[in-house]
């Protein structure tokens, strides 16, 4: 099993910063790489419970992930299980992601994403280059 860690400091305090991340209306616009579409979606991840989202990409192709929000600790972390569906609509095997936040004074908060239980170190690489491209859309969210 491989493992991911992301770390930003975001423009922006900690409530904010959780209704980024936890707030239906705000996912829609950072969740998934750049340049995706989410033509199906269940984004809360206020409260525990199933999620989904189908991730369009520009070359008409299309992958859905789903999962269950394990826990919620507003403001400062969230969790959820993650699994890729394969063209027959089977789910794989769940990893999973926690979002963790801490003040960081001056206005702005510290972000971790922590992605485990990946199934090996090239997921763990394409996990961290999907992160790291909705990162930068929530990175400009918060500025």
């Amino acid at each position: 099993m491989a493992e991911l860690t992301i770390e930003r400091v975001l423009d922006a305090d900690l409530e904010t910063v959780f209704a980024f991340i936890s707030q239906p209306q705000h996912l829609l616009k950072w969740w998934g790489p750049e340049g995706i579409t989410l033509p199906d979606y269940s984004l809360d991840f206020t409260t525990t419970g199933p999620w989904h989202s189908v991730m369009k990409r520009s070359d008409g192709g299309s992958v859905k992930v789903s999962g269950q929000v394990t826990h919620v600790n507003a403001p400062r972390s969230l969790g959820f299980t993650w699994a890729w569906h394969n063209e027959d609509g089977d789910r794989g095997p769940d990893s999973h992601v926690t979002l963790s936040l801490q003040d960081a004074g001056d206005g702005k908060t510290a972000f971790r994403l922590y992605h485990t239980e990946l199934a090996d170190d090239a997921s763990a690489a394409a996990h961290t280059d999907g992160w790291t491209s909705s990162l930068r859309k929530l990175e400009r969210l918060a500025a």
